[in-house]
């Protein structure tokens, strides 16, 4: 189970964002073998003061649109998986949403089952 953080442009409407967040989720289940009901988003929208970064840095040229994807998970994916993911959600947001894939932009994190409480202050192990 993932856990996605999206940081996006504050003027983004709620269709854009059920959007992005459906598109995501598609991806993740497609590409990262996770189940359909592991749906665990944190949308947050900023203004354009609050989000500061390099419009050309390892990219042909970033725009107001730019998206943050920060992805938690526990279990490690391989490198084609990887790949895979950031392909297809760069393809599907361009084609649901219209944002560029040179406005995509995403880091993953793996962690441990040990790191993990889901609920009840209880460790998943």
């Amino acid at each position: 189970m993932p856990l996605t953080r999206i940081v996006c442009r504050d003027t983004l409407s709620e269709a854009a964002l059920t959007r992005i967040s459906d598109t995501l989720h598609d991806c993740l289940v497609r590409e990262f073998a996770v189940p359909t009901r592991d749906k665990f988003q944190i949308i947050e929208r900023l203004p354009a003061s609050q989000r500061i970064y390099d419009k050309h840095y390892l990219s042909g040229g970033r725009s107001d649109d730019f998206i943050l994807v920060l992805i938690t998970a526990g279990k490690p994916r391989s490198t084609e998986q990887k790949r895979r993911f950031y392909q297809a959600l760069s393809e599907g947001l361009a084609e649901n949403v219209g944002i560029s894939p040179e406005d995509v932009m995403v880091t993953i994190q793996f962690n441990q089952a040990e790191d993990w409480s889901f609920s009840r202050g209880e460790q998943f192990i």
